[in-house]
């Protein structure tokens, strides 16, 4: 491995390091695939597109979106879905009964809401709690208000699509810390973490068919 530096600049790392996966074209030239990549549109999949710009909606709430209309539509009649992905960020997104994306809010999850309390506050750096009701404890109190603060969010996003459609939407959530939500969200709910790869089988059988 090569570094160089030019005036005034960081220094760069030309080459690969020994044992380290090799970047993302190579790879796929080793599996001969070629990439197909999900650019948000004004529609698809069922889906209408209500961001201001479509195209910069993050292809993973597009393709969630996608994969949560037609889960709705298995279901039987059309209705209003709220589609909860938690990780990193936790989005709270929601489909009309028409399958129109209205609109959806982006929060930090877990990780970053305990972060930036550990580096904004002095004292807070506990180990991971646990979310209760009435916490007694650095680290439950730490976690809880994370949790309900993000579960206050989607009852709040869930209260709101009902007023304006006048039907009570199906809950969706996915992620990997959704699980912590479970005991906290007031609402029935259905787990789907497979919504963005639903999603995506939607759009590519469509993509065949035309």
């Amino acid at each position: 491995m090569e570094i160089t530096r030019r005036p005034g600049k960081h220094a760069r790392l030309r080459g690969r390091r020994r044992g380290r996966a090799p970047p993302r074209r190579e790879q796929l030239e080793l599996w001969d695939v070629e990439p197909r990549w999900v650019v948000p549109s004004a529609h698809a999949g069922g889906v209408t597109n209500g961001y201001d710009h479509p195209n910069r909606l993050g292809a993973d709430r597009w393709t969630a979106l996608v994969g949560a209309r037609h889960r709705v539509l298995a279901h039987g009649a059309p209705r209003p879905a709220l589609v909860v992905m938690v990780g990193t960020a936790v989005t709270v997104d929601a489909l009309d009964a028409g399958g129109r994306f209205i609109g959806g809010l982006i929060l930090p999850g877990f990780g970053l809401m305990l972060r930036a309390l550990e580096m904004g506050t002095a004292g807070l750096k506990a180990p991971t709690g646990e979310a209760v009701d009435f916490p007694t404890n650095t680290s439950d109190a730490l976690m809880s208000g994370g949790a309900h603060a993000i579960a206050g969010a989607i009852e709040r996003m869930q209260r709101r699509l009902q007023e304006r459609t006048g039907q009570a939407p199906m809950l969706l959530m996915s992620g990997g810390a959704a699980v912590k939500l479970g005991t906290i969200v007031e609402l029935p709910f259905e787990t789907a973490d497979t919504l963005i790869f639903e999603g995506l089988l939607v759009l590519q059988s469509q993509r065949l068919a035309l």
